[in-house]
């Protein structure tokens, strides 16, 4: 998914979802009606550099979709510090959406609400079956053994953005591919006003992220193999302290940027403000910021030792946008008809091309265009090194909490206060109390 900034009440409002009979779309301000079958509601995430932006992407695909089928698509983008929380309003509401876009890694736990369809065999068929969309885009989508809940949409992979000229002033020569190398990196550019690496610490999701992929390289999870919130084991509490620590300790990076919460990090690294910048397909967003393609490079992100992909070497998670709907849609037809189209080979091309994100569907992203270098390390990391977050229904719970514990970390990084393995695991401790209980 792309970064958010998860507000505290969504686990509030997700344990009331999980605690009733959830319905969802068919809204009478907006969504499909018994009495205009030929119209859809879409909330569309905000993929672009703005919502603008992303009006302009979408909408002359949603007329094509119109032209093809009569069926007219209402759309609005809701930006991402929103999204989560409408979203479970809807589902206890029933004020939503035929057609939603939802980041991957809260599947499971929309799943859990029971107001999403279940693409099952017979709903996959409709839109040209399962089998058209890349395995670890289908590992985001739901819990194990259900029927995925959403069907992918855009599918995303982190990787090291470097400023080439920045690395060349100060005689650094290759990408670093360790975090020893990358803190050595950041220390030799971190100088006259300018900082080694860019970071959202106030973003819980971009926190998550981040600690997710430090504790698979340490061998850890913050999960059970059953589902039970484990947050304070000596992997998780490495991971989350290695991340923080980028700004507490190697001074790599900004203490100002434990404000950042909304793509301020990307405006740093297009500015020339930073040399390195951890992100998700963030060629477009560059691009639309004045960056050119010749100024920076790409790289997978840094591992703890050794070459990236190999063993716990994980280097990212499965990114991704997944296309959901709700289940008593009074248009359940257009909105199938409306998926099918948005997942077809010809719009898959279009839409990821616009967003620099890889296609999910397999004949799309065999395309040329996503065989550049721009989207080589992408595609390399989420066939061989990228690992989905955990598929359960406390997810949305654990980015909230954890990615909130994270947060408060930085800031107190950035105010100068000792961030040590006993403030972290504290931090951690006091998040995994606000876990429902099993």
């Amino acid at each position: 998914m792309r970064s958010i900034r998860a507000a505290a009440t969504g686990a509030v409002i997700l344990s009331l979802a999980l605690a009733v009979s959830a319905c969802g779309g068919g809204s009478p301000t907006g969504g499909g009606s018994e009495d205009s079958p030929k119209e859809l509601t879409y909330w569309a995430s905000n993929q672009g550099a703005g919502i603008e932006v992303d009006k302009k992407v979408l909408r002359p695909e949603l007329d094509k979709f119109e032209k093809q089928t009569g069926i007219k698509v209402k759309l609005e983008v809701v930006p991402w510090s929103d999204l989560l929380n409408r979203i479970l309003t809807a589902t206890t509401s029933g004020q939503g959406p035929d057609v939603l876009n939802i980041g991957n890694t809260w599947s499971a736990s929309l799943q859990s609400t029971g107001a999403l369809l279940p693409w099952d065999a017979k709903n996959f068929d409709r839109i040209g079956g399962r089998d058209r969309f890349v395995d670890s885009a289908l590992g985001s989508t739901g819990a194990e053994g259900k029927d995925p809940a959403a069907v992918p949409l855009y599918s995303m992979a982190y990787a090291l953005y470097y400023n080439k000229k920045m690395f060349a002033d100060v005689g650094i020569t290759k990408p670093p591919a360790t975090w020893d190398e990358l803190v050595e990196a950041g220390k030799k550019v971190s100088k006259d006003g300018k900082w080694g690496l860019g970071a959202e610490g106030s973003n819980p999701a971009e926190n998550i992220h981040h600690v997710f992929v430090f504790a698979k390289q340490h061998g850890a999870d913050f999960f059970t193999a059953d589902g039970r919130a484990d947050f304070t084991n000596d992997g998780a509490v490495k991971a989350v302290k290695q991340y923080v620590d980028l700004m507490a300790k190697d001074k790599v990076i900004a203490p100002g940027n434990a404000e950042y919460a909304q793509n301020q990090s990307v405006s740093d690294f297009a500015k020339g403000k930073t040399a390195m910048l951890l992100w998700q397909s963030a060629s477009a967003n560059l691009k639309s910021q004045g960056m050119s393609e010749e100024d920076y490079g790409i790289a997978p992100v840094p591992v703890q030792s050794g070459a990236p992909g190999s063993g716990t070497n994980v280097n990212s998670m499965v990114a991704g946008i997944n296309l959901a709907v709700f289940k008593n849609t009074d248009n359940l037809d257009g909105a199938t008809e409306f998926v099918k189209f948005m997942t077809s080979d010809a719009e898959q091309k279009i839409l990821n091309t616009a967003y620099s994100s890889i296609p999910p569907v397999r004949n799309a992203q065999s395309d040329p265009a996503f065989n550049t270098p721009a989207t080589a390390v992408l595609k390399e990391t989420l066939a061989k090194s990228a690992v989905a977050l955990p598929q359960v229904p406390d997810e949305s719970q654990f980015e909230t909490a954890v990615g909130t514990a994270v947060k408060e970390l930085f800031a107190d990084a950035a105010a100068g206060r000792s961030v040590t393995t006993a403030s972290v695991k504290a931090k951690l401790e006091k998040a995994q109390q606000q876990m429902p209980k099993k």
